[in-house]
């Protein structure tokens, strides 16, 4: 949990959201992804901040680990709001700057897109937060079980997005690691031009790639070693099921797109 980036983590936990079903999850932010651009005044991105900061609680993660692990997104989200206070020119003006003229369009609009963007990273983070890779990927092969009737690589296709996940805090951590071992070695890659510093990278990628192969490699024999043969004829250990809990959580969220469509009004 001292990793810098919270994105492809989890984090063991007993609570209510750790035991709903991959599915539920899944389906439940995948809508939300769409009903975030619904959102268009004040009530309505509070009532999905609101509903983004509940399941953050319910959780039971430590929050100030998950306000750590959005850092390196904060600096995007106030790149975004500064970039539209600068470049839209919509409304009234209300303030200069430097020369330059904020307008009332400007903050309204800088204000939706990087809110839009704080409630996307912490809402889809909450999924890897909260279900193990495994779950991931029976959850995606059982959504995507009807393509198999035209021959359509369902399980293989999972496992690579459930690997892909899983090996992102690795590679983060990896990055970390090789970059402090660079500049031990009296690499720079924070001064000189821009030709200077991509060439400085170049000594910080190359074994990070060498790495990465090597893990995969690694992980390509220990599934060999196993027996692995692909999604054919495979058992489960643990066999997914709804239940009552998984059915109140979706009831809730048809609350809260409802809720979100009645402020789009107000």
């Amino acid at each position: 949990m001292n990793n810098a980036l919270i994105i492809g983590q989890y984090v063991p936990g007993q609570s209510l959201v750790h035991k709903l079903d991959p599915r539920t999850k899944i389906t439940i932010i995948f809508f939300f992804v769409f009903i975030v651009f619904f959102a268009n005044s004040f009530w309505s991105y509070g009532l999905l901040t609101l509903f983004a900061l509940a399941s953050t609680f319910t959780t039971r993660i430590p929050l100030r680990f998950i306000v750590k692990g959005l850092t390196p997104i904060w600096f995007l989200i106030v790149f975004t709001f500064i970039l539209h206070l600068i470049v839209t020119k919509q409304g009234e003006v209300l303030f200069e700057v430097f020369s330059f003229e904020i307008y009332t369009g400007a903050l309204i609009q800088g204000f939706a897109i990087s809110m839009r963007f704080f409630l996307l990273i912490l809402v889809t983070s909450l999924l890897t937060l909260t279900t193990t890779p495994i779950e991931i990927t029976d959850a995606i092969e059982e959504m995507l079980h009807p393509l198999k009737k035209i021959r359509f690589p369902v399980h293989e296709l999972a496992l690579m997005m459930s690997i892909s996940l899983r090996f992102i805090p690795t590679l983060l951590q990896e990055t970390d690691k090789i970059s402090k071992a660079q500049a031990s070695r009296g690499v720079d890659f924070r001064t000189g031009t821009i030709k200077e510093r991509v060439k400085a990278v170049v000594p910080l990628l190359v074994p990070l790639f060498v790495s990465a192969f090597k893990r995969a490699e690694e992980l390509a024999m220990a599934m060999e070693a196993r027996g692995y043969q692909g999604g054919e004829g495979r058992s489960k250990l643990r066999e997914l099921k709804i239940e009552k809990r998984d059915i109140a959580i979706y009831i809730v969220f048809i609350c809260v797109v409802a809720a979100l469509l009645w402020t789009r009004n107000y």
